[in-house]
């Protein structure tokens, strides 16, 4: 099926219109986007690019996905922004391409929900499953994991990461690196515990939960050196492949990690 675009949307002749897409009024679709089959692009909704969608998408009204990053240092270069399926993408929700300096590309992968007034700045990445609830805002270059949840009105610090199956309450600031698995909240962000509820819901089975529990003990709660734990998490044979990741996350954090 042909897509359906409103006569009174503005798309640029070099845009590529998928299959079955329906486009709102006074949306405005620029040169260099790629939107693919079955997405569904509100009325006032901008999409600057370079700008690449998927299949399956649906952006609400009012959103400005695509744009110019708020970088000081950028001066027009080509970067792009890379979005994948089945995303949901909010009222006025603002998503910014990328930098040279940072790679050049914002990513968002597949199946996410970015609530009403999320900001994903230039050269973060997102995974799939993820949720930004409303007014979440993520600085540049941060890296969203699978699975995370971002409590509204958080906010992450640039060049921060957030792990995969972590949950960040509502208002809370995190200028370190949240590891996976984990409860975030406050100002500045501490943890609080396992995202227990949120891995038995994924099908992570109780005993590899009971393997991060250790692990969190071990590392967070015992007195030792982070170092100095991570060592006993491996002599106390830990050894599931989410805790190796756990410790794998530790170990490459460059921002540092948050702490209860």
């Amino acid at each position: 099926m042909i897509a359906q675009i409103h006569p009174q949307a503005i798309v640029d002749p070099l845009a590529r219109i998928g299959d079955d897409c329906v486009i709102g009024p006074f949306a405005v679709i620029g040169a260099e986007v790629e939107i693919g089959d079955h997405c569904q692009i509100g009325a006032h909704a901008v999409i600057e690019g370079p700008s690449r969608l998927g299949t399956h998408n649906h952006i609400f009204q009012f959103a400005s996905v695509g744009t110019a990053p708020q970088d000081l240092g950028y001066t027009g270069e080509p970067t792009a922004l890379e979005i994948g399926s089945y995303n949901t993408i909010r009222e006025f929700v603002t998503i910014n391409r990328g930098t040279v300096k940072g790679g050049g590309i914002t990513r968002i992968g597949h199946h996410n929900l970015l609530m009403a007034y999320c900001h994903v700045a230039h050269d973060c990445c997102i995974g799939d499953q993820v949720v930004m609830a409303n007014a979440a805002t993520l600085a540049g270059h941060v890296s969203v994991e699978d699975h995370a949840i971002l409590g509204g009105l958080s906010a992450v610090h640039q060049y921060a990461r957030v792990g995969a199956h972590a949950i960040l309450g509502g208002g809370t600031m995190a200028p370190l690196d949240i590891p996976p698995y984990m409860m975030a909240a406050g100002n500045h962000a501490s943890l609080h515990g396992i995202n227990v509820r949120g891995l038995a819901r994924r099908g992570i089975s109780r005993e590899t939960i009971l393997q991060i529990k250790r692990a969190y003990r071990l590392l967070f709660r015992s007195g030792r050196r982070l170092e100095d734990a991570m060592d006993e998490v491996l002599q106390r044979g830990l050894t599931a492949p989410e805790v190796a990741y756990l410790l794998d996350f530790i170990r490459n954090t460059h921002r540092g990690i948050t702490r209860p």
